[in-house]
């Protein structure tokens, strides 16, 4: 973020941790993010981004730590809370997760019947419309998303998003089953659209270039806590193995070393229980 205006919390985590399936998950998350900007969640597969996503828009609970959301404690907070919280967000699932059944527009129209009770008909429709234009799909919104290509499914997804006027977006693996230039495409997207509506977005992927494109500062957790807060030109200047070996996409490093010293960790406790 740029200017004298002093930064605004939306997305404060304190402590956070959580078990699955008894193996430790998030070990103490801390991290804040700002008002306005894009702030993207690396790290590899199974430590945890999706999770932290999750925690965040109140889908799963943390079992210690502090979730705050645009200045309210949401730790304990109920379902009818979290179900009042949850209109100030949107979403981009991993899949996209279009109704097969309803066209361009009825799927975007989805998200405003639950959310914007108060506007007329006409106003969903332009509303619409609108974000379509946004995304660079005018003229779309009687196709089906069988006539739709995985670029332009991102993209409907992405409308659908962003169509209730939210103050934090979600992106969960925006890129994924991607080709490379379609890659491109949808991360130069998430940067026009940011640059439109000025609100603020949450990214999660393990694509590392597309971190460096798209965030304002990025966050790469490890061993289900953060080991580098800061933005890409700062990453690329870590001398920290492991983040090194991550950006690099190197298969030799620290992390390798650890992942085989754990295979034989396992293997040796099978070996003893026999």
């Amino acid at each position: 973020m740029t200017g004298k205006t002093a930064k605004k919390p939306i997305v404060e985590l304190y402590g956070i941790k959580k078990k699955l399936g008894g193996k430790t998950v998030l070990d103490g998350v801390d991290l804040t993010i700002y008002e306005g900007e894009t702030f993207v969640i690396i790290g590899q597969s199974g430590v945890g981004k999706s999770v932290t996503l999750k925690i965040i828009i109140g889908l799963m609970e943390p079992d210690d730590g502090e979730v705050w959301v645009m200045g309210e404690n949401m730790t304990y907070a109920d379902e009818k809370k979290w179900t009042e919280m949850r209109k100030h967000f949107g979403m981009l699932f991993q899949g996209g997760a279009l109704f097969d059944s309803l066209t361009v527009g009825q799927n975007i129209l989805f998200s405003l019947d639950h959310i914007r009770h108060e506007l007329s008909d006409d106003d969903k429709v332009a509303k619409v419309r609108h974000a379509l234009e946004i995304v660079g799909l005018p003229d779309t919104e009687d196709l089906m998303p069988a006539e739709l290509s995985g670029g332009m499914m991102k993209r409907v997804a992405l409308a659908r998003a962003v169509v209730a006027d939210p103050e934090i977006v979600l992106f969960d693996e925006p890129t994924t089953g991607l080709d490379p230039i379609m890659t491109a495409n949808i991360n130069e997207l998430i940067v026009s659209v940011k640059q439109k509506l000025k609100t603020t977005f949450i990214v999660v992927t393990h694509d590392i270039k597309s971190a460096k494109m798209v965030g304002d500062r990025i966050g790469m957790i490890y061993k289900g806590r953060p080991v580098f807060l800061g933005t890409s030109k700062e990453l690329e200047k870590s001398v920290d193995p492991f983040i090194r070996q991550f950006i690099e996409g190197n298969s030799q490093g620290p992390i390798t070393e650890e992942y085989l010293q754990a295979i034989e960790k396992i293997k040796h406790e099978r070996l003893h229980l026999k």
